[in-house]
């Protein structure tokens, strides 16, 4: 559905004033760790995507959709499952790291998909194609590690940094800023929040498995 320049700028201040009223409690029905993403969940069975979504089409595993259409499937079904199958069972205090890729090129995403699944690192990891996506579910998503362009079309990546950043639910976030542009042009839109990290496009897919290793490491102390 195509809107207007104008409606679409009301819609997102609309999204940011319920983001910031909201905090950390919109579509949230249970703490962080109760839920997973499709991927991760695949990851922890041995299963396929599909089979994950068969599972949970057939009531043999419990989930839920966030606002964005985002499927969240419940750890405790995952682990009923597993012991119901005589699986390995992922333990009650399982640490992993939630991590949120918003990214507007479609081919890009889908190496993010491809190489983060192929890490043996306990990530669960989420995409969306728009800030303003990011916007409607972050809230429920709640990553530890957020990766985000900075040029997209619409609500830009610099617009959504501000935005979480102005929200103390997400003081702790770490975020990691992809662009292809440089230093002087970035600090002519207005710089980064501190404590951002930048790099630049294309993306060393080696570097950010060592900086999401570090980060694994650092949970589980």
């Amino acid at each position: 559905m195509l809107i207007s320049r104008c409606s679409f700028f009301k819609l997102s201040a609309k999204l940011k004033k319920m983001f910031a009223l909201k905090g950390s409690d919109m579509n949230a029905p249970l703490q962080q760790e109760d839920y997973c993403g499709t991927f991760f969940a695949a990851k922890l069975l041995g299963f396929s995507v599909g089979t994950i979504q068969t599972m949970v089409e057939k009531g043999e595993l419990q989930a839920w959709k966030t606002q964005g259409g985002h499927r969240r499937i419940s750890m405790q079904s995952i682990r009923e499952y597993q012991r119901k199958h005589g699986l390995a069972e992922v333990p009650e205090k399982t640490r992993y790291l939630k991590v949120l890729v918003v990214e507007d090129d479609a081919a890009m995403l889908e190496v993010f998909k491809s190489t983060i699944d192929g890490w043996t690192l306990p990530v669960d990891c989420s995409l969306m194609s728009s800030a303003m996506e990011a916007l409607i579910d972050i809230n429920t998503i709640r990553p530890d590690l957020l990766i985000t362009d900075l040029k997209m079309p619409g609500v830009d990546g610099f617009e959504l940094l501000r935005t979480l950043r102005a929200n103390p639910s997400f003081s702790s976030m770490v975020v990691v800023a992809m662009t292809g542009l440089s230093s002087a042009e970035i600090a002519e839109r207005g710089g980064l929040p501190a404590q951002s990290v930048t790099i630049q496009k294309p993306v060393d897919m080696r570097w950010l498995q060592g900086f999401i290793a570090a980060l694994v490491a650092m949970r589980q102390l």
